[in-house]
């Protein structure tokens, strides 16, 4: 070559990138994977056992007669599915309104905390499911018994939660507020309210939980369609996989609700939450 002479290099074959997941996603997957692994193990263990000792299908179900069944009667699981959920829905929002309402009150009249709250925490001792049969009989086997119920069984996390949060709220803030002339009202919105959210949120975390509860136990005692209703028939005609997809599906309806209480709590209370 002659010093004139310019070299050409030779373009190299460019790789086409490997698309990444996104940071959260993959966090998520990363920290969901131990409990998938588990899952999976406890699965294929149930499935072993139940092909191995040849144990009857009315008795216990392999997990793939259950996913056969989920797969075959998805129409009616997902029609029984939009009746609880509207149950747990309704119950689940009138007792949220139930709870706070009394908790406002509680911290704002002295008085009606101490004549009401001993009366609410031994109203809570009492046997819900024996109530059941009262709510059935005064208000018929409508959606207003079961809704009744849960609000019997879900306002008082709600109530708890929040009081613990109203009484949290910081007394040299509410001091200086009292000091320049703030009345009860403007301290418990300006002030107590705000600081009240983040335990809120943690008690209708459990509220919904016993919303899904409520809804179920309310549809044993009388019902006519619905998730718990689907139980019972399919338990008295010794279906026993139908009981176990329904179970299945009552599950993923109760963990659908707890998402989306903790996607609203980190949406709009993301301050408290980091």
């Amino acid at each position: 070559m002659t010093a004139g002479t310019t070299m050409k290099t030779k373009a190299q074959p460019q790789v086409p990138s490997v698309p990444r997941l996104p940071g959260r996603i993959r966090y998520a997957l990363g920290s969901a994977m131990p409990s998938i692994v588990l899952v999976l193990i406890i699965l294929a263990a149930w499935e072993a056992c139940v092909r191995v000792l040849e144990v009857p299908a009315f008795v216990v179900p392999a997990p793939t007669d259950i996913a056969a069944v989920l797969v075959e009667r998805q129409a009616e699981l997902i029609q029984a599915s939009l009746v609880t959920g509207a149950e747990i829905l309704y119950g689940f929002l009138y007792s949220c309104l139930v709870g706070i309402a009394i908790a406002l009150l509680v911290d704002r009249y002295a008085w009606f905390g101490r004549a009401s709250y001993p009366l609410i925490v031994l109203f809570q001792n009492v046997p819900k499911i024996a109530l059941a049969p009262l709510l059935i009989l005064w208000f018929g086997y409508d959606l207003l018994p079961k809704i009744a119920l849960i609000v019997i069984m879900a306002f008082f996390p709600v109530t708890l939660n929040m009081l613990v949060g109203l009484r949290s709220a910081d007394a040299n803030l509410v001091a200086l507020l009292r000091s320049i002339g703030a009345t009860p009202n403007q301290i418990l919105r300006q002030v107590k309210i705000p600081a009240s959210l983040p335990a809120l949120m943690a008690g209708m975390k459990v509220a919904i939980t016993l919303s899904v509860i409520g809804a179920i136990v309310g549809e044993f005692v009388g019902a006519s369609a619905g998730l718990g209703y689907m139980i019972q028939f399919a338990s008295s005609q010794m279906e026993t996989a139908l009981v176990f997809a329904a179970l299945v599906q009552i599950s993923v309806l109760g963990v659908f609700f707890y998402y989306i209480i903790e996607f609203i709590e980190h949406r709009f209370l993301g301050w408290a939450t980091h």
